[in-house]
Formats: structure tokens, sequence, C-alpha cells
């Protein structure tokens, strides 16, 4: 029965994310907003509200654990596993350009800064407000360069989920699947998996570090699948860096503000050095050009399975 809660919950994520997404970005674009601003808010914001659902959910429910163990695991995979299986069906050949390096560059600040943090053994609102800051800086940024490369173009570019003919019903139709699936899919995702958790014994840390985490990583998974598909490396590695960034800074950073997150020992000792390392792996891919060939991705997915194996152990 629990395994159905959190195969229901992850579905019920799943799609409730993806309807948030269209509703949302077709109700900015009807309001006026630039689709410039859109993507860098809406589609990015929408696209992790599962995560952060679950996380506020399982601080509220006093297993605080889950949470954080759900955004590190979620950033472990999203290396390992989201460029790692793409991989396995097909090379991404990457170009290293200027736009990735700044990104991950970024990304790497993000990392810093949140282990820093977490270090201090509590994710406090303090450290949710330092978060969320550098969320904001970096967006602002985002935007600043974004329109720099607009300069002299004529046509608008596309947004994610956008779509000019939809009708106002259809809008509000998404909406409200949205808001109404999230919660609810976060609900049963974090029931499920405290209850396996209690079950086998072990700690809600390390079902948020793997169980959560795998579920919460789909969406990434089946974007850099079907980027990967069509090769284009530069939106697969953009996915990950993109949403990595988000994890650490946005949704730990309104996950704090809600109730305090304590960072256990083990976490600080192993967990979040893997992230680092995870992390730092992506510099050959970044910076050298290296493609993420077949022989990488059995690398990479074989360290997701070793990490996993040794967490739940």
């Amino acid at each position: 029965m629990d395994w159905l809660l959190v195969a229901a919950g992850l579905v019920l994520l799943v799609f409730a994310g993806d309807a948030l997404v269209k509703g949302a970005v077709n109700l900015a674009l009807r309001l006026g907003i630039p689709a410039l601003i859109v993507s860098l808010t809406v589609v990015a914001f929408g696209t992790s509200a599962p995560e952060l659902l679950v996380s506020i959910d399982a601080i509220l429910k006093g297993t605080p654990g889950l949470a954080l163990g759900n955004v590190v695991g979620s950033n472990v995979a999203n290396v390992l596993l989201v460029l790692g299986v793409p991989a396995l069906i097909t090379t991404l050949h990457a170009s290293g350009g200027s736009d990735t390096r700044s990104s991950f560059l970024q990304m790497m600040a993000a990392t810093a800064l949140f282990m820093a943090l977490a270090f201090t053994g509590v994710l406090s609102w303090g450290a949710g407000l330092l978060l969320l800051a550098a969320l904001a800086a970096m967006l602002l940024y985002a935007a600043r360069v974004a329109h720099k490369h607009r300069n002299g173009r004529t046509t608008e570019e596309e947004v994610e989920g956008a779509d000019p003919k939809m009708r106002g019903w259809k809008v509000a139709a998404y909406l409200l699947a949205g808001v109404v699936g999230l919660p609810v899919g976060a609900d049963l995702l974090v029931t499920g998996a405290v209850s396996i958790a209690e079950t086998f014994g072990i700690s809600d840390t390390a079902i948020g570090l793997t169980l959560v985490a795998i579920g919460t990583s789909l969406p990434e998974l089946a974007t850099t699948v079907m980027a990967a598909i069509r090769r284009e490396a530069d939106v697969a590695m953009g996915n990950v860096i993109g949403s990595n960034m988000f994890n650490l800074l946005g949704i730990i950073g309104v996950a704090s503000l809600v109730g305090p997150i304590p960072v256990a020992s083990d976490v600080m000792g192993f967990d979040l050095w893997v992230m680092l390392a995870a992390s730092l792996l992506l510099v050959p891919f970044v910076y050298m050009g290296r493609d993420v060939t077949r022989g990488w991705g059995v690398a990479l997915t074989a360290l997701y399975v070793g990490y996993g194996a040794m967490v739940l152990a």
C-alpha cells in the first residue's frame, strides 16, 4: 500500500507540475508579461514545484530530513542519472559554450553557499533568506544576459508550454489541476515514503536521498532524454545545471522559512561531499568539451547505483 501511495504521488506530481507550468505560462503571456520574464520565473519555478511541495509537506509533517535529503539527493541524481541514463541511449555532444560555463560557475557558487550554511548544523529562516537573495541575484543576472542576447532580434523566443490559441477555460483548468494536484501528490508521496522508512527502519533522510530524490528528478530525466534524442547537448546540460541551482537556492530557501531544517552529521560528513563531487564531474563536459559517451553513461549510472546502495545500507 505504501509503495502505491508513493507511485500515485509521483504520477500526480509529474502531471500536476506540467499542468501548472502550462496554465501559468499562458496566463502570464495573456496578461502581457514578456516571454523572457516568463521563462526565467514562471517556467523555472513551475518545474521545481514538485520538489518544493514535497519539501514543505515533509517539514510540516515533522520529517525535515526528508526535505533535505530530497534536495541533496536530487542534485546527485541530476548529474549521475539525468546525464548518465540518456548517454546510454545516445552520445551527448557537449559544446562547452560560454553560457554553459557561466551557469556552471553560478551552480558551484550556489553549492558552496549551501554547504557553508549546512555546516552550521541547522538551516534556519536566516539561511533561507540568504539563499533566496542569491537566487534573486542569479535571476537578475540571467535576465540581463538574455536581454543582451536578444538585441537585434525581431521575433520573440518561444516559451515552454506557451500556446497562443489556448482558450481561457483551458488555462483555468490547467491552473486548477496544478494547484490542487501538487499538494495532494506531495502529501501522498511523503506519507508513503515516511511509512516505508519506518517499516524498513531506514531514516527519512535516506529515503529522501534515494526514493524521493529519484522520483522528483523524473521530469528532468524525461527532458534530458528528449534532448539527447534530438542531439541538443546544451539543453541537457543546462537543464541539469539550472535544476541544481533552483534546488539549492529556491527550494531549500523557501522550505527553511516554513521550519528549521537540521543537518545530520552523516549528511555533513558524506552526502554533501558526494553532491559536490558529482557537480565537479561536469568540468570535463563544460570546460573541455568532452562528449558524454556511452562509457560515461555507464560510469555515471554505476556511481549513482553505488551511492544509493551505500545510503540505504
